[in-house]
């Protein structure tokens, strides 16, 4: 089982481009509902700033009835609208597929989408001064909510030896 990010007509491909590299380093499958506000395909997205495309598992759907029939699991739909914070939901059981569902950068998720999971829509508290967070921003914040309630399983908690190393603060 596992992770599931879920990107609703994403419109931004710099946006997009973060959430693959998130993905990549996290070990988080990547679904797109299209249309998409970019090409899906190596130049456009390392245009947009995606080097570890091949690091990243990504399927691509033309709508989300399509994506709904093929996979199964717990959903969580992130909207300015919803009434719950990420961790009042329990997200530890690594055995089931979790899908963490975000909306285009201009409108959201629809309504007609929202209606039918009211009681799994969250948020993430903020002040009156803006009306949302950056799309990119946000899906890291529940990407890491949902691994830290999983402790974090299968990932490095330190650096990896194959880069500079866990000590390499006190080395000289």
């Amino acid at each position: 089982m596992g992770l599931h990010v879920v990107l609703y007509q994403p419109e931004i491909p710099q946006n997009t481009g973060n959430i693959m590299r998130t993905c990549a380093g996290t070990n988080t499958t990547l679904h797109l509902i299209e249309p998409l506000g970019f090409k899906v395909d190596d130049k456009s997205l390392k245009r947009s700033g995606v080097n570890y495309l091949e690091h990243t598992k990504f399927f691509v759907y033309p709508d989300f009835d399509t994506f709904l029939s093929k996979n199964q699991g717990e959903f969580l739909f992130f909207t300015r609208y919803g009434k719950k914070t990420p961790d009042q939901f329990d997200l530890s059981n690594s055995d089931k597929n979790i899908y963490l569902v975000f909306g285009r950068e201009s409108t959201g998720i629809p309504k007609s989408i929202l209606r039918e999971h009211l009681d799994r829509c969250t948020r993430y508290p903020m002040n009156e001064n803006i009306r949302s967070l950056n799309l990119s921003n946000t899906v890291c914040l529940g990407i890491y909510e949902v691994l830290r309630q999983q402790n974090y399983q299968g990932l490095s908690k330190t650096e990896p030896e194959s880069m500079k190393g866990e000590d390499w603060l006190i080395k000289d």
